[in-house]
């Protein structure tokens, strides 16, 4: 059992990239899928499907996107642990890597990119950096 399901997701699917793979399978979570629908939106990952009718059986499917051979995650940073929550306020939302990598938040208005939650106006909880 992981107990940490959000910085198991970003790690499987940097390792997975470095090796070349096309798809990662992980164990479904509404959370997880949340923050993997928003990594396709940033263009992260190419596509998001879940496989399995119950709950034992569901697991996320998540294909991989690479540019000219190169996988599209450099690198990722596990910001909020579950032994350390660190929130920020929509004032101190800045961009990450000069405007190259995105900060994931999970706010009240669901999971945004620092871009996102700027234009909300909403703050929360950061997740993790990509770039």
């Amino acid at each position: 059992m992981v107990g940490d399901s959000i910085g198991d997701l970003i790690i499987r699917l940097k390792n997975a990239g470095a090796v070349g793979k096309s798809t990662v399978s992980l164990p479904y979570s509404k959370l997880r899928h949340a923050v993997a629908d928003k990594l396709a939106e940033a263009g992260y990952v190419a596509s998001v499907t879940t496989k399995g009718k119950q709950v034992q059986e569901k697991t996320l499917e998540v294909t991989l996107s690479y540019v000219n051979d190169e996988h599209r995650i450099t690198d990722v940073k596990r910001i909020s642990k579950p032994g350390r929550r660190l929130y920020t306020k929509v004032a101190d939302l800045h961009p990450v890597k000069f405007g190259k990598g995105h900060m994931i938040l999970s706010t009240p208005a669901g999971i945004l990119t620092n871009d996102e939650a700027r234009a909300k106006k909403v703050g929360g909880e950061q997740l993790f950096i990509i770039w």
